[in-house]
């Protein structure tokens, strides 16, 4: 484990929102308020995605303090234009990965070999994973070294499946968040629709939504701290 922390924030690369003829892509304030917290730790935060290059944002809501200053941010700038595919990243030179969400994950987080073995690798050497609202389809097809899924038997929380009916989603994503998580051996808890709600199960976090952002990387810190 390096001796600064460093903290691996995984963005979807994927721009079109199924048939709809709307966009998508990673939802800003679960990139955004994570990186304050992470920041204002004193820990290092870079950036990957599944396709390398400038990833599609969506969102974006520059009322929000917070995601104002993550975009104005000339080293999180710098970083956004060009990030690194997971297939370029080392796990060794990172103590966690946080994978934000944005309904654009659904077609690209689970496809990504790279990235689930960047997951796998750095759980393995003693790190933290964690995930927020749609961000857990990175780890649906996690695997470890002895095969088993990573979330089998963990509790987690992700976009639930209510929430996604509420959103007019379900017939839209290529599956089911929660669904999924739960054919994989997962726990999943469920909070109030778009409430905060935030699991940790050991050296893996995950929240539920939007509103769950700030606490998994509170969380994070602490695991990191501990």
């Amino acid at each position: 484990m390096p001796d600064t922390k460093k903290i691996l924030i995984a963005l979807t690369s994927h721009e079109a929102l199924g048939d709809t003829g709307r966009t998508t892509g990673f939802y800003l304030s679960e990139a955004a308020h994570p990186w304050k917290v992470f920041t204002e730790a004193g820990f290092t935060v870079d950036l990957v995605s599944v396709a390398g290059g400038q990833p599609p944002v969506d969102g974006k809501d520059l009322d929000d303090p917070i995601q104002d200053a993550f975009l104005k941010d000339p080293q999180v700038a710098a970083k956004l234009a060009s990030t690194p595919r997971a297939a370029e990243v080392a796990a060794a030179d990172y103590d966690a990965i946080f994978y934000a969400g944005g309904h654009g994950v659904m077609w690209d987080f689970p496809q990504d070999a790279a990235l689930a073995g960047l997951a796998r690798d750095i759980y393995e050497a003693g790190g933290v994973v964690a995930a927020v609202c749609h961000g857990p389809a990175g780890l649906v097809n996690v695997t470890l070294s002895d095969g088993s899924h990573l979330v089998d038997g963990k509790a987690v929380a992700g976009f639930t499946n209510e929430e996604e009916e509420a959103v007019g989603l379900t017939d839209v994503v290529p599956f089911l968040l929660q669904s999924t998580l739960e054919e994989r051996g997962a726990k999943h808890s469920g909070g109030a629709d778009f409430e905060a709600h935030v699991v940790v199960d050991g050296r893996l976090a995950t929240g539920q939504n939007p509103a769950s952002a700030t606490g998994v990387a509170e969380a994070v810190v602490d695991l990191l701290k501990a």
